[in-house]
């Protein structure tokens, strides 16, 4: 079955005069799905709703589910724009839930996703049931691990790099899919994984209009700890469940950053994962679809206890 299919039907929807795209799945009919916590999917850097494609059907199966393409990604608009940053995207996230669903959802990220969702979730606290964050990045972790003696010389490195000449030249090079592949194991643990449809997921957005100025704005935006707000801080205001899970083998953001986010938030339940990567929703669904719908039924449940430490 194509990857297509099973995330669902893809709608676009205008967002700042901005094309963004989505997918859904209705969930069960009547009594079987009546007072489900709807949930809406939140992709990570370089990917799109494609990313869930081993998800949405096992989340539909108890509830409506909703998958969005930011702004910059997938087959959303890539605009030039400067302002590329967790609160942008999460202001993208709220008024796409303002005006699709209106009522509390668990909000499901991987990577920058889960920092968007959570993000999300604080500056509109109205929207979010719950949140999972899936592999969270956090922007102050730079500040925390850099000396600070060094830091003048890391930031001329940075601002080399970051020149948009170099960034496009690199773009050029790693959108192609032989190279794709490559950092895909770097992320996944399984390299049996890593099948032809998650490289056209991951390279086929790299070649549409504006693909290289987006890339070029998004990494040297990530760049800075303003990028979004710091765990330390957000993670203690949040009245909401919060999930994190987090695969032991994760290659991308260090695992033992997990266990020291869980003891910012007395709402917040840390999971490792072990044998998995940085993505684990698509490298292990077996594991992670039940795990989630075992918490999202609990959430349903409203019972507080049973979705805390």
């Amino acid at each position: 079955m194509s990857w297509r299919t099973t995330t669902g039907r893809w709608r676009d929807w205008v967002w700042r005069g901005w094309r963004s795209r989505y997918a859904f799945l209705p969930g069960p009919e009547g009594e079987a799905g009546e007072g489900r916590t709807p949930v809406l999917l939140i992709h990570g850097f370089g990917a799109s709703v494609g990313h869930w494609r081993h998800n949405m059907a096992a989340i539909a199966a108890q509830r409506p589910v909703y998958a969005l393409d930011l702004v910059g990604f997938g087959a959303s608009s890539k605009p030039p724009t400067g302002a590329y940053d967790a609160y942008f995207w999460a202001d993208q996230v709220f008024e796409f839930w303002r005006q699709m669903l209106g009522r509390p959802v668990a909000i499901v990220g991987n990577s920058i996703g889960s920092l968007v969702a959570l993000t999300a979730a604080d500056r509109h606290p109205a929207m979010a049931a719950a949140v999972v964050a899936i592999s969270l990045p956090d922007p102050a972790a730079r500040e925390d691990l850099v000396p600070k003696a060094v830091m003048p010389l890391v930031n001329a490195i940075e601002r080399l790099v970051a020149a948009p000449w170099l960034l496009k030249t690199i773009f050029y090079g790693v959108r192609r899919p032989a190279v794709v592949r490559r950092w895909a194991g770097v992320a996944y643990c399984d390299r049996a994984a890593i099948d032809g449809d998650l490289v056209e997921i991951l390279s086929a957005p790299a070649r549409d209009r504006g693909a290289a100025d987006a890339f070029a704005q998004i990494i040297r935006t990530m760049s800075s700890p303003r990028f979004g707000p710091k765990m330390r801080d957000l993670l203690p205001r949040l009245e909401i469940p919060v999930l994190i899970l987090w695969g032991d083998g994760d290659r991308m953001i260090p695992p033992k950053l997990a266990q020291q986010m869980g003891q910012w938030s007395d709402r917040a339940e840390v999971r490792m994962l072990p044998g998995l990567g940085h993505c684990p929703h698509d490298e292990a669904p077996d594991q992670i679809n039940p795990l989630l719908q075992t918490w999202f039924a609990q959430l349903d449940s409203k019972d507080p206890s049973q979705t805390t430490k």
